[in-house]
């Protein structure tokens, strides 16, 4: 026990250290780096403000152009899903009734509402993205949008579903 006092350690037990803050150093930066490349969007944007809601403004020729697209044959419906968790699925019809330009993004703003009418969910939702087929004039096309987290105060009455956003083709 006397001799474990009286003798020092050895200077290359004492070596590993300096290789150990650059071990850790590295893994801290790996971390760093695959958390960064993990929430970074595929145009090298922060993916957290496009799904903050945040969306962008519709300029004025949006807003007039967003008037003539309607909404028919909107039903709901609840279903299972593979969970066994109850989903309520909106079906509904877009049509580029009026317009004389292709569509190639809609987005709505979808309220839910209780026997109070107040507010008790809403989700903004693209129901046609830019790698879809643009929806051309006077074209009609189906939507069905799933929302699993519907709460139970909801009135079971047809949420309301407001234009958002869209995205128009603009000739050139």
């Amino acid at each position: 026990m006397q001799e474990i006092l009286q003798n020092p350690p050895d200077p290359e037990q004492r070596k590993p250290l300096p290789l150990n803050i650059l071990l850790g150093t590295l893994v801290v930066v790996a971390i760093a780096l695959s958390f960064w490349f993990a929430f970074r969007g595929p145009d090298g944007s922060s993916s957290r403000s496009a799904q903050s809601g945040v969306s962008i403004p519709m300029s004025q020729a949006e807003q007039l152009y967003g008037m003539r697209i309607q909404i028919e044959n909107m039903a709901i419906r609840r279903e299972e899903n593979f969970l066994h968790q109850e989903v309520t699925i909106l079906d509904a019809d877009v049509i580029n009734a009026t317009g004389q330009q292709s569509v190639t993004g809609l987005t709505f703003t979808f309220e839910f509402f209780d026997d109070l009418h107040q507010v008790v969910l809403r989700e903004t939702r693209s129901v046609l993205a830019s790698p879809s087929t643009p929806l051309g004039p006077g074209q009609r096309r189906s939507i069905s949008t799933s929302f699993d987290r519907v709460p139970s105060s909801w009135n079971r009455q047809q949420p309301s579903m407001r234009l958002a956003n869209i995205q128009i083709d603009t000739l050139k």
